[in-house]
């Protein structure tokens, strides 16, 4: 359960102002039906990131295991420092509009599931997946906190987003990544 808990709550924390959250406000904003764009989300989410932890578990099998505590540590510190990294929304817009035709739910799917890859919560979710070896709960885990960011972001549009102190909400994940990240070498030198 602890890789439920500690996935749900960073992935909920890095989401927060990160691209594909700014994709369901565009999303919401462009099509008004919330309820086709948050199961997409749900769908893309959980496909990604069920191949972003079964690579981080295949990595952790393969890689001797000094190296990927190593790798890990690195790893963690480095997505604080990238929580720290604004993200911009670039040229979703012109997205949007190519894949609108296919309807709201496979507009949403296909954007939702590019949009994740590489994305700051699919390389925490590889790197969930090989510290905790657990698929099954840091996928649940991490999905869930996708949807516990992005699903009121559809929801309730952008008038609540402007409210949120985005930048104190990255500062919050970005300590708890760097903390996880010195836990892991402590961990290393303690035994």
């Amino acid at each position: 359960m602890e890789a439920f808990f500690i996935s749900t709550g960073l992935v909920a924390l890095a989401e927060m102002g990160d691209k594909t959250q700014l994709l369901a406000l565009l999303l919401a904003a462009r099509f008004n039906k919330p309820i086709p764009i948050v199961r997409a989300g749900l769908l893309a989410t959980t496909l990604n990131h069920a191949i972003a932890a079964a690579l981080g578990q295949w990595l952790s099998h393969i890689v001797d295991p000094v190296i990927m505590r190593w790798i890990l540590a690195i790893s963690f510190i480095a997505m604080g420092a990238w929580m720290l990294i604004p993200d911009q929304l670039d040229d979703e817009s012109e997205s949007v509009k190519r894949w609108q035709s296919y309807g709201v739910f496979a507009a949403t799917f296909i954007l939702f599931f590019i949009a994740e890859i590489g994305d700051k919560t699919q390389v925490a979710t590889v790197a969930l997946a090989a510290r905790f070896e657990s698929l099954i709960w840091v996928v649940a885990g991490t999905t869930l906190g996708m949807m516990i960011a992005n699903a009121p972001a559809v929801l309730i549009g952008d008038k609540m987003a402007d409210r949120l102190p985005i930048a104190l909400i990255h500062k919050i994940a970005a300590m708890i990544f760097f903390i996880l990240g010195i836990a892991i070498i402590i961990q290393f030198f303690i035994g």
